[in-house]
C-alpha cells in the first residue's frame, strides 16, 4: 500500500500552519515535501506533517531555527539505528532539549502566573469602580 500524500493546503489546514511558513520551513531546510508531482506541486506525508506539528509546537518555546533543525536532526539519528555509536550521544542531545522546554515552560507558566494577576487586579479595580460610580449617582 503506497503512502498518502497531501498538498500543501492539506498541510496547512492539519498544522494550523500558513502555506508561506511551511515554504518557509523548506526554504530554510527544517521540513522538506517527500516529493513533487509531475507539475512540480509539493506533496507531503504523515511523517512531513508530524515533523511540521513538532516545529510548530517548538516556536512558542522561542527555540531557533537552528535548534530545530537540529533537534529533528537529532530525532532523526535515533531513529536510523539504535546500535550506532552515536546513539547514546543523540540521547544526550535530546535530553537536553527536554530540559531546555521544561525550563522555558516553567518560565511561561511564571509569566502566566503575573499576566493572571495583573488580570485579576484590573477586574478588582473595574469593581470597585463601579461601586464608586453606583454610590455617587444615588
Amino acid at each position: 500500500m503506497g503512502l498518502h500524500h497531501m498538498q500543501i493546503g492539506e498541510v496547512a489546514e492539519q498544522t494550523g500552519l500558513s502555506l508561506r511558513t511551511i515554504r518557509y520551513y523548506e526554504e530554510v531546510g527544517l521540513v522538506s515535501p517527500s516529493s513533487r508531482t509531475a507539475g512540480g506541486f509539493r506533496l507531503y506525508t504523515e511523517t512531513d506533517v508530524a515533523r511540521l506539528r513538532l516545529v510548530r509546537r517548538m516556536k512558542p518555546l522561542e527555540f531557533s531555527l537552528d535548534e530545530m533543525k537540529d533537534l529533528l536532526q537529532v530525532l532523526d539519528g535515533l531513529e536510523a539505528d539504535a546500535q550506532s555509536p552515536q546513539h547514546a550521544d543523540l540521547l544526550t542531545r535530546l535530553e537536553m532539549y527536554r530540559d531546555a522546554a521544561n525550563a522555558r515552560v516553567s518560565a511561561l507558566r511564571e509569566q502566566l502566573d503575573v499576566a493572571e494577576g495583573f488580570a485579576a487586579d484590573l477586574k478588582r479595580e473595574i469593581g470597585r469602580q463601579r461601586k464608586k460610580a453606583a454610590k455617587q449617582h444615588q
